[in-house]
């Protein structure tokens, strides 16, 4: 069984996001990338399902600029066997990405997907579901647990009520949550082995994929600053301020 993880190239999450002054985006200059953590737990299963036995290649795909590379050296050393890196520069909205993967997997031909959730830039969590919607295939979203029973997958997801546990007849689309695993830590032999691990590219163009935005950001901006808690003295003046300066009771 072949699986392909797509791969997204981000804000490192422990870099402290800068907007910029105009509020027309996210100043990067200077910020550290890194791979996208949803994503990252994505080639972790998915290198966990080739050691199992369950899966025999696992090809990563990036869409992005030429520095998307890194991200894809970063899946080849947790377990990746090759990757292809679509080239296109700007912001790519979850359905322009949907349809240029779903060019990718008819060129692959997979039987299974798994990528992350949602990208911790965004946070839109469409991408998955857009991509299982084009396809035509199962899908199961925010797996924490993820079991190949022959031409089946058996998936525990996380819903608000506590688990759901779903069955689905390969080739699917599975998306990953936080607590699906936590990725290894690559030694220094599987880094070196990751450099010389082939890497296709291929320009956005190529795909004939239509990439017309269809949102517009009008305006970025960080989050008020919250004010500094107070002590109160009694419950009759937590309840009075509860009631008449939070407005909550």
């Amino acid at each position: 069984m072949k699986i392909l993880v797509p791969v997204k190239r981000v804000v490192d999450a422990n870099a402290h996001v800068r907007v910029k002054a105009d509020g027309s985006g996210v100043d990067l200059s200077g910020v550290k990338m890194s791979i996208n953590p949803f994503d990252e737990i994505a080639v972790e299963e998915a290198t966990r399902l080739k050691e199992k036995g369950s899966a025999t290649e696992i090809v990563c795909v990036s869409i992005g600029s030429a520095e998307a590379t890194e991200v894809l050296r970063s899946a080849f050393a947790i377990g990746a066997d090759r990757g292809q890196l679509v080239i296109g520069e700007g912001d790519l909205e979850p359905l322009a990405v949907a349809k240029i993967l779903k060019a990718v997997i008819e060129k692959e031909n997979p039987q299974l997907v798994i990528l992350g959730k949602q990208a911790i830039d965004y946070d839109n969590d469409q991408t998955g579901q857009m991509l299982a919607g084009l396809l035509g295939w199962p899908q199961a979203t925010c797996a924490s647990n993820v079991t190949v029973e022959g031409d089946q997958v058996l998936v525990t997801r996380e819903v608000d009520g506590g688990h759901q546990t779903v069955r689905l007849r390969l080739p699917a689309i599975i998306t990953c949550d936080l607590r699906l695993n936590t990725p290894r830590f690559a030694a220094l032999p599987s880094i070196m082995k990751a450099k010389k691990k082939p890497i296709e590219q291929n320009s956005v163009d190529s795909y004939g994929v239509d990439l017309k935005p269809r949102l517009q950001v009008l305006k970025l901006a960080e989050p008020p600053h919250r004010k500094a808690g107070i002590k109160v003295k009694s419950v009759t003046e937590l309840l009075d301020k509860l009631r008449n300066e939070a407005g909550v009771i």
